[in-house]
């Protein structure tokens, strides 16, 4: 069993690059689902912070994953799991790997100012585990409440990450994590140990700015007797403000969806950014799935780019299938569309939504304003047109004709035939046109 998870922060809108944490989790879990395997993908919500924790935030990571087509077997919130995590905190008190620290905050900052200006590591001094019972209940007279630290053991911290390779750290050059603050609060690193192992987690894939708490969650699981899942981290995605973050205005999904980004964009360009390999064009998560290889995936920060997404756009439009499309029309009360009609339009759609404008041009009676010389050249086709109902063929043995009756050809001949029956410059072949527009229309149109 494969059980990978998703554990987004609900304290501000979701962005492209907490997307993709999901993405590659999601996609990593179906490649092996393709190779035999069982898979969960589990949605955690590290909502522990209840003062920039939303509701609106929550749905909004609701929306954007079932929009995405990302479906997860089980959902936790971390906020009603605070008894299970004293539990384990007293289990650890029990161990002799967790002390009480009295320092303040201001106090912590001017020891590692002082490291600092010494030139040497900020690491904490572990002064905690030194303090009398005199000291404790003085810190205490004062009114000061002590946070807890976690006690690393001073030995090689290693793993064999998915997308870095080997990792190795030591235990005498971090600091001991916080694992309680002195409201009583618990900040990410031992409830996520804790929630890992009861969930059962078994890979987990994040950015690389987590790398060196992988190092000291490496001893929490071991310190509970837990198996060590598989880690991958790769590169953080930058954009045009440099790191992606909810409160830089980077762009969100709601915004590319809006532009008529396909969610199938998005995954597909993402799947391969970061990599050597050039996106692959699939129409749903599960076709993706076996292209994508946490293996090819490079160390240098790749750069996220909203013009990538719209020039990769138009092609997975025309990759989607009719029933994909007619089922969107559908749900947003839309007229479905024929096949002969999204085979005709696909090719030129830079979105689905383009779809209403051709559906406009082909079925409503339209006649299109053009200058003397070219309505009165087009005028001259109507007799040429061919007999009967229009097919493929129609196209070409009409200009055919037109070509023999007035020697035009190229931009002079197609370009106002275009304007004529479609009243734009560009857009898809006529000759898979023509039919959808019928005799009538045509007619109509080029007599003016």
């Amino acid at each position: 069993m494969i059980v990978v998870r998703f554990a987004p922060s609900p304290t501000g809108y979701m962005h492209i690059g907490n997307l993709r944490t999901a993405l590659l989790n999601y996609l990593y879990a179906l490649n092996q689902k393709a190779k035999g395997e069982e898979i969960k993908f589990v949605l955690r919500m590290d909502d522990t912070d209840t003062v920039r924790s939303k509701i609106e935030y929550e749905n909004a990571v609701y929306e954007c994953l079932n929009w995405m087509g990302m479906k997860w077997d089980r959902l936790e919130h971390q906020s009603k799991r605070l008894d299970r995590y004293h539990e384990v905190l007293e289990q650890l008190k029990k161990q002799g790997r967790v002390y009480a620290c009295y320092e303040t905050a201001e106090e912590l900052e001017y020891k590692r100012n002082r490291l600092l200006h010494r030139k040497l590591p900020p690491i904490y001094d572990r002064e905690g585990m030194r303090l009398t019972q005199e000291q404790i209940k003085a810190y205490e007279t004062e009114g000061r409440r002590p946070h807890y630290r976690f006690v690393l053991e001073h030995n090689e911290m290693a793993w064999d990450d998915i997308v870095r390779g080997h990792c190795s750290y030591q235990g005498q050059n971090l600091s001991d994590p916080i694992i309680v603050r002195e409201d009583g609060t618990f900040p990410y690193m031992l409830p996520s140990v804790i929630d890992d192992i009861d969930f059962g987690i078994t890979h987990i894939i994040r950015g690389e700015d987590h790398v060196t708490n992988t190092a000291v969650q490496i001893q929490m699981f071991k310190a509970l007797g837990a198996p060590v899942p598989v880690f991958g981290h790769p590169p953080l995605l930058t954009g045009k403000e440099g790191k992606l973050s909810k409160r830089t205005g980077s762009v969100s999904f709601r915004e590319l969806r809006a532009d008529g980004i396909e969610p199938m964009t998005i995954a597909c360009l993402l799947a391969k950014l970061g990599t050597s390999v050039a996106p692959v064009i699939e129409n749903s998560l599960e076709k993706l799935a076996p292209h994508f290889d946490l293996a090819d995936f490079g160390r240098a920060q790749p750069h996220f780019d909203t013009d990538d997404l719209f020039k990769l756009n138009p092609r997975i439009v025309h990759a989607l299938d009719l029933k994909q499309v007619n089922d969107r029309l559908k749900a947003q009360g839309k007229s479905e569309i024929t096949e002969a009609f999204w085979n005709a339009v696909s090719p030129n759609l830079a979105k689905v939504d383009d779809v209403e404008l051709w559906s406009d041009i082909c079925n409503n009676d339209h006649v299109y304003k053009l200058d003397d010389a070219d309505r009165e050249f087009v005028r001259q086709t109507v007799d040429l047109l061919p007999q009967g109902e229009f097919d493929e063929n129609s196209f070409s043995t009409w200009t055919s004709k037109i070509k023999e009756q007035t020697g035009k050809k190229g931009k002079d001949l197609f370009h106002p035939l275009r304007l004529a029956l479609t009243g734009l410059e560009q857009g898809p072949e006529l000759k898979m046109l023509l039919p959808l527009m019928g005799r009538e229309k045509v007619v109509a149109r080029l007599k003016g």
